[in-house]
């Protein structure tokens, strides 16, 4: 086994854990998955350290709290303070390669980009892949013109007034720039480019290790799965044009995507978002297949560390809302984690530890034999290799998550329907204070509700009324973890992160940024 083995990190966007099969769903959704985390360490109770993409990918990225790094919205940038995995990684020698369909990670200048030799990207008007060397020097410079002079110019146009940035929400013009520019990437193209990246590196005889960033988008909204995953995922609604016709609409709704529920959901509706989102995990987890069985015939995966997790989860009108934009209950962020190398991480082990996905970070580095910066010494690894071989947590089975508002979002509900905010307190960040079997939820500093997540999985029950002094224990915790993470902050020199201008448009045109 070589001392740095080759990383691959993978991130399933807006993947729910109770989706999978390989988590106890009753459909066949995730074959594949299931398939590779037989002969992998499988963690039940991973904790997303944010509610949606940003924050959490920076969690990752960095192993510390949102309440720390700071990067909470969709402009803003993250201090070179906090050195990431892929600039650690490539200072120890490692070719560090992106391949991202979230325009989210891969557009935005906010610092989640440092530390790549190289970042590909899929979701665009023009996406960036690496056939596009391959092109002739006037199509790539057609492209650079296309990319600065239309699409930027057209982005600021939306940035800048209120009135187009509401008309781009139409539903008479969703289905289509959501098609121009790639929403949600392409999961087949970036699977096959990063299989011939590492073949190609393979072949060329690199002595360097390979990191491997990849993010799939195929769950996200909107749903637009292959008729024949969906066919064989839901046939009861093979025929039912009610549920197409819903579909259909709900697509073109791109407003209600991260919205409250105002009037909630029927049941029957619900189910359809649950038919159309189970049938994109199915479709994704066979392009995934594909690349976890080349790691395998190509004898790759006998030196690779793979981690395969999710950011975030999703809503379908649980607890009053859709999308992933302000609470944190466990459709959002408890996730599923699965992490392949049999040298640490036991094959067919299930670990029931409560961890935060910030500490994918730390143990990443712990496999490529790095030592975190800023770590005092004697002091315990936040690595989890260790919990895969029974040791004691030195985090004590605590995990917090942290769901800061996205400020564009509640501007979009401002004009939809501005009550909500106030009623259910949409401008307050809301955390998530886990402690082995009980998880407290808070809104600012009011409690949302107490659980046991061993007998209520979906925080239905709340049972603070009933455990005061578990309410009260967990209270304590929860503002000495905010502390914590507070007093460890340091602050950027700008709040504002630098925009791509190839593909900042359509970013505008989402109302991600201003």
């Amino acid at each position: 086994m070589a001392v740095q083995p080759n990383i691959l990190f993978i991130v399933l966007d807006t993947m729910r854990r109770d989706r999978l099969s390989i988590y106890g769903h009753d459909r066949d959704t995730s074959p594949q998955l299931d398939a590779f985390a037989q002969n992998a360490t499988l963690f039940e109770r991973a904790v997303s350290a944010a509610q949606w993409t940003v924050p959490s990918h920076a969690s990752m990225f960095t192993g510390a709290y949102p309440s720390t790094h700071g990067l909470t919205q969709a402009d803003g940038l993250l201090p070179r303070a906090y050195p990431l995995l892929a600039e650690l990684l490539r200072g120890e020698g490692y070719d560090t390669v992106a391949f991202c369909n979230n325009p989210l990670v891969g557009v935005l200048n906010h610092g989640l980009q440092r530390g790549f030799n190289r970042f590909y990207n899929y979701a665009s008007a023009a996406p960036f892949r690496p056939t596009e060397q391959q092109r002739s020097r006037l199509h790539r410079e057609a492209l650079h013109l296309f990319r600065r002079y239309l699409a930027r110019p057209l982005g600021n146009q939306f940035a800048h007034s209120d009135f187009l940035f509401r008309m781009s929400l139409n539903p008479l013009f969703v289905p289509y720039w959501t098609r121009l520019i790639n929403y949600k990437g392409n999961t087949a193209h970036s699977i096959d480019d990063l299989m011939n990246y590492w073949r190609q590196q393979s072949a060329g005889g690199s002595e360097k290790p390979l990191f491997a960033f990849l993010n799939l988008m195929g769950s996200h909204m909107p749903y637009n799965p292959p008729q024949d995953t969906l066919d064989r995922v839901a046939p009861e609604i093979r025929h039912d044009r009610h549920t197409y016709t819903f579909m259909r609409r709900f697509n073109s709704e791109a407003a209600r995507w991260a919205s409250p529920t105002d009037p909630p959901l029927q049941d029957w509706e619900r189910e359809t978002l649950n038919h159309f989102y189970d049938a994109e995990i199915a479709s994704q987890d066979a392009h995934l297949g594909r690349l976890l069985k080349w790691l395998k015939d190509s004898d790759t995966l006998d030196n690779t560390l793979v981690v395969i997790c999710a950011d975030h989860g999703e809503g379908h009108g649980d607890h009053e809302f859709v999308g992933h934009g302000f609470v944190v209950y466990q459709e959002l962020v408890h996730v599923p984690l699965i992490i392949h190398y049999p040298e640490r991480y036991p094959s067919g082990k299930r670990v029931l530890n409560t961890v935060s996905t910030r500490r994918l970070f730390h143990s990443v580095l712990e496999v490529a034999n790095i030592t975190p910066p800023n770590t005092a010494e004697g002091a315990p690894s936040l690595a989890l290799s260790e919990l895969a071989h029974g040791a004691s947590d030195p985090e004590q089975n605590i995990a917090m998550a942290e769901a800061f508002p996205p400020l564009t979002f509640l501007n979009v509900i401002q004009h939809r329907n501005a009550a909500s905010i106030q009623r259910l307190r949409l401008q307050n960040t809301r955390r998530a204070l886990y402690q082995d079997h009980h998880k407290l939820a808070v809104v600012g500093q009011q409690v949302e509700g107490l659980f046991n997540i061993a007998t209520d999985p979906t925080d239905s029950h709340n049972v603070a009324a009933q455990e005061p002094a578990i309410l009260s224990a967990t209270r304590r915790i929860l503002a000495m973890q905010v502390n914590k993470a507070e007093s460890q902050r340091v602050e950027a020199a700008s709040s504002t992160a630098e925009v791509d201008e190839s593909v900042v448009d359509h970013l505008r045109a989402l109302g991600y940024i201003e």
